[in-house]
């Protein structure tokens, strides 16, 4: 019943690749050195009914960012657990001026609620600010699934226009394990280094809802 679980999870295999909270298209960004982030969500999505509990705490080491993420999917009478580090890399545009920057990031994942069967994700991530409050992110990447090892393909594109100094509207279109899901979302900024996540989607094409809420903090880590 966990590998049927597995095999349910559009969302699963995304577990490696969130810099930017639960939304799905990541952006080229990566933490500084020194600095620390913890990200958590929480949602439910797909025809099944399938609900996510995320824990991501990340630090930037060097020229790279470390994260572990965390990740507990469940339908009624049945879960997993699926845990992997995530290494990313901003080879282009990492500094803060830059207005376009590429990046790659790699991990395996474990199904550890049967045997640690193992998984993974390799991911493109292309960032671009084409105006002071508009960022456009597109991703391209290839999946493997716990347990069976099934090989996918991903992609997809993001628009994140900010508002104002608080308000940042996201909007989201990507293909995940043959699935297309649209999403739409926002994030509000509580302080400088807080924010609250926001969301809803709709995936297949049966265009089944769901939604997600998240919170990210950054810290100074050492």
């Amino acid at each position: 019943m966990v590998r049927y679980l597995l095999a349910l999870l559009p969302g699963c295999l995304a577990a490696t690749a969130h810099a930017g909270g639960h939304f799905d298209v990541d952006d080229a960004g990566t933490l500084d050195p020194g600095q620390c982030q913890v990200e958590a969500w929480a949602g439910r999505f797909g025809v099944d009914r399938v609900s996510d509990y995320h824990l991501g705490p990340a630090c930037g080491i060097g020229p790279v960012e470390v994260r572990l993420n965390i990740d507990r999917y469940a339908v009624p009478g049945e879960f997993a657990y699926v845990v992997g580090p995530q290494v990313k890399w901003t080879f282009v545009g990492r500094d803060e001026e830059a207005r376009f920057a590429m990046a790659a990031s790699a991990g395996p994942n474990f199904d550890v609620t049967r045997g640690g069967r193992t998984g993974g994700q390799v991911l493109l991530p292309v960032s671009w600010r084409a105006l002071d409050s508009l960022w456009l992110h597109a991703n391209l990447g290839l999946d493997w699934a716990p347990g069976t090892g099934e090989r996918t393909g991903r992609g997809g594109a993001q628009a994140e226009w900010a508002m104002n100094d608080r308000f940042t509207l996201i909007v989201e279109r990507f293909r995940s394990v043959g699935v297309w899901t649209s999403r739409g979302g926002l994030r509000i900024s509580l302080a400088p280094t807080t924010s609250v996540d926001l969301s809803g989607a709709r995936n297949g094409p049966e265009r089944v809802r769901g939604y997600a809420i998240g919170i990210n903090h950054e810290f100074k880590g050492f």
